[in-house]
């Protein structure tokens, strides 16, 4: 009798299972998505990149995040929101693409992925810096840029300066990034490559989607195109890259576990599915489509997130050494695809 009174005492709380979660975390998540819609509105307007608004607005609005209201929705929306985005971009690939760009791409970003990842994580530690920053901004410039440093970063060990690492990260890959956009198809022009050929050097080297398209389509749209394809198989280098990371990482803890979830992370289990489904064509055009809008609106959430999460004090603080970091490995990339681009010429 009592009990049931107290409950009915307590409208809207335990109407629906999940209700509490929901009440919990909605103001962070909305909070969230609405900086993401805010941060679309201004790349449509002026033509820039998303995510680096997404991420500046969120670190504005970094009060919010100390706000006790707000914590809980913040921390879903830059880790699960964030699994849910990166899963999806499977769903942009197929492997006849992959195949029908030929082997020297193919062995171009194996190679390039894989070296960039490595001297990033050898030259971490003559910077002064640690191996876990070295592999994010490998991968994060060796792959697909703030997508790639996201999806890495949440298999990485948790530490106290690692959600800083990862705000770092995607805002020097997405300023490299955009600098390569405008000075890359210039570059091109002046040592007269072909379309073909322009089309795998800027897919091989810019670190972001939306600028290799970008570069690739201010040239021509069939340097557009095979720009676009060549990047989408650095994406897939996300699946085999964040496993093998998740593996050492589950190995080099005590228990053979990070604690954290399984040792096969789901979202990547779901980027190969769907990036199977799609090959098999089990995915009509409409659900691709509607699958690569959804990813793109969980990754700006998730940044916004992460933004809200981090000061710009803490970034300072951090110094030189990270973005020269990355400056270098931008330059390997780049000299090591371009070179193979002119042999092959």
């Amino acid at each position: 009798m009592h009990d049931t009174v107290r409950h009915a005492a307590r409208p809207g709380r335990g109407y629906f299972a999940g209700s509490e979660t929901l009440h919990k975390i909605y103001p962070g998540l909305v909070a969230a998505g609405t900086i993401g819609l805010a941060a679309a509105w201004l790349g449509e307007q002026y033509k820039a990149p998303v995510m680096l608004f997404a991420l500046l607005i969120g670190m504005a609005f970094h009060f919010l995040y100390e706000e006790t209201k707000c914590i809980a929705g913040v921390d879903v929306a830059s880790k699960n929101v964030l699994r849910v985005g990166v899963a999806l971009l499977g769903a942009r690939i197929t492997i006849s693409q992959i195949l029908g760009l030929g082997i020297m791409p193919l062995v171009t970003v194996l190679v390039g992925t894989g070296s960039t990842i490595l001297i990033g994580t050898w030259a971490a530690k003559r910077f002064g810096l640690s191996r876990t920053f070295g592999v994010l901004s490998g991968g994060a410039v060796g792959i697909c840029g703030a997508s790639a440093a996201l999806a890495i970063s949440s298999v990485l060990p948790k530490g106290p300066e690692g959600e800083r690492d990862t705000i770092l990260t995607v805002v020097v890959v997405t300023a490299l990034s955009t600098l390569a956009m405008i000075f890359y198809p210039m570059l091109v022009g002046a040592i007269h490559l072909n379309h073909v050929a322009s089309g795998i050097f800027l897919g091989g080297t810019i670190h972001d989607v939306a600028q290799v398209e970008g570069a690739g389509y201010t040239i021509s749209p069939q340097t557009g195109d095979i720009a676009t394809y060549v990047k989408l198989l650095r994406v897939t280098m996300l699946l085999p890259v964040v496993f093998t990371i998740a593996l050492v990482v589950a190995r080099s803890s005590k228990t053979g576990r990070t604690g954290s979830g399984p040792l096969i992370p789901m979202f990547l289990l779901g980027f190969a599915a769907l990036v199977a489904l799609n090959s098999f064509g089990l995915l009509p055009k409409a659900a691709t489509e509607a699958a690569s809008d959804v990813s793109r609106w969980c990754l700006v959430t998730a940044i916004a997130a992460l933004g809200m999460k981090t000061s710009f004090k803490a970034l300072v603080e951090v110094g030189w050494r990270p973005v020269a970091l990355m400056v270098a490995e931008t330059l390997w990339i780049g000299a090591l695809v371009l070179g193979t681009v002119l042999l092959e010429s």
